[in-house]
């Protein structure tokens, strides 16, 4: 057998496949290097694209199967370096090209032999927002997509999170892909000091030696203008239009992933504005792996991931003609976390919440038993008081937004007495939040600025275990002294005997940077002149929102 071609070692009804490298040359000079798997047979194949920024070669392997598998089910599938990254030519700027060059590609991989001109694209994070670029520009050209784990308003989606800059994230990525830069310039200093750089951002040493580092290897990375931009054009001029896209697209996301509300907002807009099916699964992940094991729960083997299978029936329905192959597929399905199962729903929830309400005897702060939710009106009078220490900041735990993303055992965490901590009685019978959970706090503050940081947890007789987390900085007093905090979507099974336990703090460090408090600009590292901060919380008025799905009678005792 021939070394370059690949051949499946026990299914003899698929294709063997021959790995090919391709170039083509963009209209402004730059050339684009791809690897095209090819199944070896005479019969015309549609394509997948995967237009990627990280290595050609390793294909989004940490949440997709090789490509090798995907062209064994009869698709020709070409993985393509985008601009400035691999070993593809030009200068990689951030999305800055990827609607032009996506398109471009799009219209030459139609020409190559053996394709049928039928495009679909597939691929998660930077991968799934090339698809939102090219299809945007491409139209007519795609056939469906499958976007996975993005978010098109950069500002809101990426970069920050209740207006606060997702300090951790996005400087272990600005490090990443220096790093890649690094290794293309064949530069082994630079690529040894950013890899090394990135391994100990859980510190606040680590934290700005990473960002000193970056500033002198890197001073131009998009790190530094999205800590400094405000919500401005910057934002609007690089984001990708969704207007043009008429196409079939199965969205992907995970529960304890940063842009989930991205991919959210990606769904409901498609949804909105065509006619053409949308699809949306949401799995207990993190950004990767996708797999049964997300922070410290074993959510069991439904948690593993199905994609691959689904995105092969996705494609065989719209690339092939063969709708018969999402036969009984509902189109929306989250993974119901405590059950630990897939959920069909007939629409993302949206209907009315359920209200809690908050009460304590003001030592909420010191112990978790004085502070009461109640899901029904009426509010003591008596107020907590907060007070956050810039020396010692509450650390991010579990949840979307750190680099150990996941739900995490937090009775530890949770005996520190700058956090607020709210609980239910027990339930007698199951409940299940299926949606996003907003918190409306009624608090004043005797700093211009401060930060909310929330988290919802599920306690049971093995713990304390978070499941959804939000975080709010406030810039300014608003009118009323009201703020919402919208928390991660989450579908989360509390069972009888459990309780729904809310905590609220001033700092989630170094996931966000800690807020001086005097109105200035947070910086990666605690200021010399970072301020005592205390809130007061007023129960009366203060509220949880929480989006329920009924519990069938048949899944009560599950």
């Amino acid at each position: 057998m021939n070394p370059a071609t690949i051949a499946p070692a026990s299914n003899a009804d698929r294709f063997p496949v021959r790995k090919e490298t391709l170039s083509f040359w963009t209209r402004d000079g730059i050339r684009l290097d791809a690897d095209l798997y090819r199944p070896q047979t005479d019969e015309p194949l549609p394509l997948l694209l995967m237009r990627q920024p990280y290595g050609r070669a390793i294909a989004s392997t940490v949440v997709y199967a090789h490509p090798r598998w995907y062209a064994e089910q009869g698709y020709l599938v070409l993985i393509q370096d985008v601009r400035g990254c691999g070993s593809s030519t030009g200068k990689f700027e951030l999305f800055a090209h990827e609607a032009a060059d996506g398109a471009e590609t799009i219209a030459w991989a139609q020409q190559l032999p053996g394709c049928n001109g039928r495009v679909g694209l597939y691929g998660f994070s930077y991968q799934g927002m090339t698809q939102l670029y090219a299809a945007s520009v491409a139209v007519g050209a795609v056939q469906a997509i499958a976007p996975a784990m993005l978010g098109p308003d950069l500002y809101h989606h990426w970069a920050t999170e209740g207006g606060a800059f997702r300090l951790q994230l996005s400087l272990a990525w600005a490090l990443q892909l220096e790093g890649l830069q690094a290794q293309r310039r064949q530069d082994h200093a630079s690529w040894q000091q950013l890899r090394a750089a990135g391994q100990q951002l859980q510190s606040e040493a680590g934290i700005q030696a990473a960002e000193t580092l970056l500033q002198e290897l890197a001073p131009n990375s998009f790190y530094f203008d999205w800590q400094r931009s405000p919500e401005d054009d910057y934002w609007h001029a690089i984001a990708p239009d969704l207007s043009a896209i008429d196409i079939p697209a199965l969205h992907i996301g995970g529960w304890f992933d940063p842009y989930l509300n991205g991919t959210i907002a990606t769904y409901q807009t498609l949804k909105q504005q065509t006619t053409a099916p949308q699809w949306l699964r949401i799995g207990p992940w993190a950004h990767l792996p996708w797999g049964r094991q997300a922070g410290a729960i074993d959510f069991g083997t439904e948690a593993v991931s199905p994609i691959d299978e689904l995105q092969v029936r996705w494609f065989d329905a719209w690339l092939k003609d063969q709708p018969d192959r999402l036969e009984d597929e509902p189109a929306i399905a989250v993974f119901e976390m405590g059950r630990n199962q897939w959920r069909s729903l007939a629409d993302w929830p949206t209907g009315t919440p359920q209200i809690w309400s908050i009460a304590s005897d003001g030592l909420a702060a010191m112990r978790s038993d004085r502070g009461q939710l109640q899901p029904r009106a009426g509010h003591s009078q008596t107020d907590d008081l907060l007070v956050h220490d810039p020396w010692r900041p509450v650390p991010n735990l579990g949840g979307h937004n750190g680099l150990a993303a996941g739900p995490q055992e937090r009775s530890a965490i949770e005996e520190r007495s700058d956090i607020l901590k709210y609980r239910s009685e027990p339930f007698a019978s199951g409940l299940l939040i299926c949606g996003q959970p907003r918190l409306y706090l009624i608090c004043e503050s005797d700093r211009p600025s401060w930060d909310l940081y929330v988290v919802l947890s599920r306690q049971t007789a093995t713990g304390l275990w978070d499941f959804s987390q939000g975080f709010r900085r406030v810039k300014q007093v608003e009118a009323g002294a009201g703020y919402w905090v919208d928390l991660q979507p989450t579908c989360q099974r509390l069972s009888a005997g459990d309780r729904l336990c809310l905590s609220v703090a001033l700092a989630a460090y170094p996931a966000f940077a800690v807020n001086p408090g005097n109105g200035d600009l947070p910086t990666a590292t605690v200021p010399v002149n970072a301020q005592v901060i205390t809130i007061q919380v007023q129960s009366a008025g203060s509220f949880l929102e929480l989006p329920t799905v009924a519990i069938a009678v048949s899944d009560e005792s599950a």
